[in-house]
């Protein structure tokens, strides 16, 4: 039987520390992706079949740069597979430093493992050229990042395969404002960024827009990086929304600790589940009777019911486990408690 995997994540609160680096980004510092389309060669027949014209077709074409000039229907090598090369260019990069590519086939090759990526052009979507690609590929993992057997991983990656080769322009040292963009919306966390650097710096430096973005000047006595560096090592009290994440493939929950759960009573299938808000269960003399933490499981009536007031998500998931229940079970029941309103936090299914 597919086993559930419970997650949970211990907030004692709701509210806790954290520096200000790790809920926001600087508007105008990020990556940006970088794609470009390339031949992986040396592969032992598990290249493109001839069905893969562009791969005979782009073959060709290479190859007639090098003067051999060759007709792409007299090609029958399945050495080589066409793929797409993707990569980050981080910010502030410079020519000469190196990334990781990823590479995907997009033919019908069954394993480009143990192959070589031809140099590659790598564009951003300006399509200009920002760095160039080639290199071994690797497939990570027993079973390759393709998934399944090894010998048909139809992905991979080349570590440190793509050098830089021209730079994303962005004069930050020059400028005297910049804006700050909480990775998740939050009135409170907001202003709490707000009123901490205008306190630490002694001076009003911030103001917080909307739940999203707090605009800065930079002190007249410090450079941008300067003020930038000293002010994402602050922490304030940081606010966050109770939720519960559901992977419905995996059969993966992620929950918070202390979510509680109303009182309420739920049937599905052959397992009902009572909630009480009782100090003590009342005396039973069925010997599969045994309690766990704050829930009683009836192993031969299927039925769980809780003891003490403030009953959990957690101890409810452990409980239907040790029951049997399956994981799409599990979900289905929490699923039907959101909406019953036994539940208040978020529910994100994946």
């Amino acid at each position: 039987m597919k086993k559930i995997v419970l997650l949970l994540l211990g907030f004692a609160t709701l509210a806790f520390g954290v520096k200000i680096k790790d809920i926001s980004n600087v508007v105008g510092v990020r990556d940006n992706q970088l794609i470009g389309y390339g031949l992986v060669v040396g592969l032992n027949g598990t290249g493109d079949g001839t069905s893969s014209t562009f791969t005979l077709q782009s073959l060709a074409n290479m190859l007639q740069t090098m003067n051999v000039k060759v007709d792409p229907d007299d090609i029958k090598s399945k050495n080589v597979a066409a793929v797409v090369v993707t990569a980050k260019l981080p910010s502030f990069a410079r020519q000469g430093d190196r990334v990781d590519l990823t590479i995907s086939s997009i033919g019908d090759a069954k394993s480009i493992e143990g192959g070589t990526l031809l140099l590659t052009p790598l564009k951003g979507v300006d399509g200009k050229i920002y760095a160039l690609g080639q290199g071994s590929v690797t497939i990570g993992g027993k079973n390759g990042r393709g998934g399944g057997d090894k010998n048909h991983a139809t992905a991979g990656t080349v570590p440190l395969g793509a050098t830089i080769e021209r730079d994303v322009s962005y004069d930050l040292n020059n400028k005297k404002r910049a804006v700050l963009s909480l990775k998740t919306s939050n009135f409170q966390n907001a202003i709490a960024i707000q009123d901490i650097l205008n306190r630490f710096f002694k001076k009003p430096v911030a103001a917080a827009v909307d739940p999203r973005t707090i605009k800065l000047n930079k002190p007249d006595d410090m450079s941008m990086v300067e003020f930038l560096a000293t002010l994402q090592e602050l922490s304030i009290d940081f606010s966050r929304k109770q939720k519960i994440v559901i992977d419905e493939r995996t059969g993966t929950i992620v929950a918070g600790i202390d979510i509680t759960v109303e009182p309420v009573m739920i049937t599905h299938r052959d397992i009902t589940i009572k909630i009480e808000t009782a100090d003590e269960l009342p005396p039973t003399d069925d010997a599969n009777m045994r309690l766990d933490e704050d829930v009683s499981i009836g192993l031969n009536s299927n039925v769980v019911k809780t003891s003490k007031e403030g009953s959990t998500v957690a101890n409810i998931a452990r409980s239907l486990q040790k029951l049997g229940a399956e994981p799409k079970d599990i979900i289905s029941i929490l699923e039907a408690m959101k909406k019953a309103g036994a539940i208040q936090a978020d529910l994100e299914i994946i």
